[in-house]
């Protein structure tokens, strides 16, 4: 098996799997705008390129990592873009959570290329993805998937959602959107106890090992009870991404979700605050602390 793959995206979640991927024994082309992000990883697995095309060159899987729609089509498919060189019947990962609008753009773009495109966005905060426990979800292609496999079991569980390229990016979006409604739920809760004289964290640890024995409870929870956000795992700005991304959705599939127009609120109220470097559990349970007036 070619042990030299492409990987673009060096986030806080990309450079984590990205050192993952070396330990498994993978060569890395990578790409990131920030390049010297890439000093994180040892030099002699890694071959740092200047452009997005460089990355994808000679390989025959590269893996992108970005976090906007229009950020993974620009450097894919603009003008030093992965499809500039990506060989015949390569295979691009895309990791990221889009809309499965442009998820289905891509494919088609790929295919007319002579390449393949599979939707894997993953489910897991950066601690996950260290112990590589995320869950990666996957859609499209069977002979994609089969290609992909043995590089994703290098991060994480895979759980397949079918032949649609963008099934997999329509449960990520809900799935964050449960994720941000749990929280918000929880800061809420949380608040109303504090303001009633109790303790947070105590009535967040009852929840957390009984009704609600869940790790987004019992995790996120901690946090949000403890107000403790740091280090940061996931902004605020990106989770307003994720609530734009549903909102978005809901319209298009002419489903009413008046729980996601509250949460697009709140999350554009915590970047417009300034808080879209914050973790979005600070970004959410902070806003509704003010709102109690604490």
């Amino acid at each position: 098996m070619n042990k030299k793959i492409g990987f673009i995206g060096l986030g806080n979640m990309g450079i984590i799997m990205a050192k993952n991927l070396i330990s498994s024994g993978y060569h890395l082309q990578v790409y990131n705008r920030t390049l010297s992000k890439a000093d994180e990883l040892d030099p002699a697995y890694i071959t740092k390129c200047q452009t997005p095309a460089d990355a994808a060159k000679g390989v025959h899987i590269v893996i992108s990592m970005l976090a906007e729609d229009d950020t993974l089509r620009e450097l894919t498919v603009g003008e030093k873009g992965i499809l500039k060189s990506l060989q015949p019947n390569a295979l691009h990962i895309s990791m990221s959570t889009i809309s499965p609008e442009t998820a289905q753009q891509l494919a088609d773009l790929h295919e007319e290329a002579g390449s393949h495109y599979l939707a894997a966005p993953v489910f897991g905060r950066p601690e996950a993805a260290a112990a590589r426990k995320l869950w990666i979800c996957v859609s499209g292609d069977q002979h994609a998937k089969d290609i992909a496999k043995p590089v994703l079991e290098c991060l994480g569980q895979l759980v397949d959602f079918g032949e649609s390229t963008g099934g997999a990016n329509v449960v990520k979006i809900t799935g964050n959107f449960m994720i941000m409604a749990s929280m918000e739920i929880m800061a809420e809760a949380y608040t109303l106890a504090e303001k009633n004289g109790l303790s947070r964290t105590q009535v967040a640890d009852f929840f957390g090992s009984t009704l609600f024995s869940s790790p987004i409870f019992q995790n996120y929870g901690k946090v949000i009870a403890s107000k403790q956000y740091e280090p940061v795992g996931f902004k605020s700005k990106l989770g307003y991404k994720d609530a734009r991304l549903a909102f978005k959705l809901s319209q298009a599939s002419e489903m009413p979700m008046p729980i996601t127009n509250a949460l697009h609120s709140r999350l554009l109220t915590a970047v417009a605050k300034g808080w879209g470097e914050k973790d979005w559990a600070e970004g959410i349970a902070r806003g509704v602390s003010e709102d109690a007036g604490i």
